[in-house]
């Protein structure tokens, strides 16, 4: 919590040990449990929290009787925690004079750091209020590169139709980079296919979408409506790189068809593979594109069922906040009717 180092820092670990009596040495008890991973054993910033405030309200107030009135507290309860807080960081914050006080040096530096970390710490608490308001707060959502021109947005505009207020914080990614964001807690809720199986996660399939070969124009398969994927052993196919969902199921289904497809390109978004095969550097297996792309033939593949589930995924456990929960709800309401 303290943030002001040249100051701060010197003032908590003592400028000269060796110069503070024994009786006015830190006393902090080192804390322990979850919180100290990250604030470290003794942390001081876990010790202090709870007195910062007071603290502040006196330092500004110089006057205990009117900050404790202020806090709504005892004046001597309020004169006893400022005792306990100079002994615990073994510092002079206040020069007394009768019933008025006064900031010493040291009081100076601890105040300015005291109500930095008071103002971060209410900004951040307006934030997370904020985020977690049910008529006007934010969902983290992820969804994948093929679905971010006309599903995402038809989605969104569906839903807020009937929740004005909420926003939105989107994430367009892979399906193996938005579970793991999900495990890190940076999503809410994703879309991706295939749909994940890991015990961490809660999963839903909401829909599916037929894959087609995608040809050149002016390849001899393109005068074909209809093509088994075996009948393609023979051709190159451009591809999204490892670790896409999209390519996990291209090789599947080529396996499934009895080949290992040989990859001329590998690539990161699907409407590029697209321009590719237009370009003759091979065929792939796609989704439909929004807008019909020139200078390439789709074909429906009849053997194997070629296709791909979308699903949605959050983390398991995890309470949703109300915008999270009314989203999930309008998502899984889709199942079926996901896709335009």
């Amino acid at each position: 919590m303290v943030h002001d180092r040249s100051s701060a820092e010197s003032l908590l670990q003592g400028r000269n040990r060796k110069d503070i009596p024994a009786t006015r040495r830190a006393t902090v008890a080192p804390v322990t449990g979850p919180e100290s991973a990250e604030l470290g054993p003794g942390s001081w910033a876990l010790a202090l929290v709870p007195r910062l405030a007071q603290f502040a309200a006196v330092a500004r107030h110089e006057h205990v009787t009117r900050a404790a009135h202020e806090l709504g507290m005892p004046q001597p309860t309020l004169s006893r925690a400022l005792v306990r807080l100079e002994d615990d960081l073994g510092v002079t914050l206040f020069a007394r004079h009768g019933r008025t006080l006064s900031l010493t040096p040291a009081g100076h530096a601890f105040r300015t750091a005291a109500e930095r970390a008071l103002a971060d710490l209410e900004r951040a608490t307006e934030a997370v209020r904020a985020d977690t308001d049910p008529a006007a707060g934010k969902v983290a959502f992820g969804f994948l590169h093929t679905l971010g021109t006309e599903t995402v947005p038809g989605l969104l505009r569906a839903f807020r139709a009937d929740h004005p207020g909420i926003r939105f914080q989107l994430v367009q990614n892979y399906g193996e980079a938005m579970i793991e964001r999900l495990r890190a807690g940076d999503l809410d809720l994703c879309l991706t296919s295939p749909v994940p199986d890991y015990p961490d996660l809660v999963a839903r399939r909401l829909d599916e979408q037929k894959l087609r070969l995608v040809v050149p124009d002016d390849h001899p398969l393109a005068r074909r409506k209809r093509i088994r994927l075996a009948e393609a052993a023979g051709e190159l196919f451009v591809t999204l790189e490892p670790g896409y969902g999209l390519r996990r199921i291209t090789d599947a289904l080529c396996a499934e068809a009895g080949f290992t497809p040989r990859v001329a390109f590998e690539g990161e978004e699907a409407e590029t593979l697209r321009g590719l095969v237009a370009a003759g550097l091979g065929v792939a297996l796609l989704p439909p594109p929004a807008v019909p792309r020139p200078g390439v033939a789709e074909l429906t593949v009849t053997a194997p069922r070629a296709v791909r589930e979308i699903g949605v995924a959050w983390l398991d456990g995890r309470v949703d906040p109300p915008p999270v929960a009314a989203f999930k709800k309008f998502l899984l309401s889709r199942r079926g009717a996901l896709l335009p």
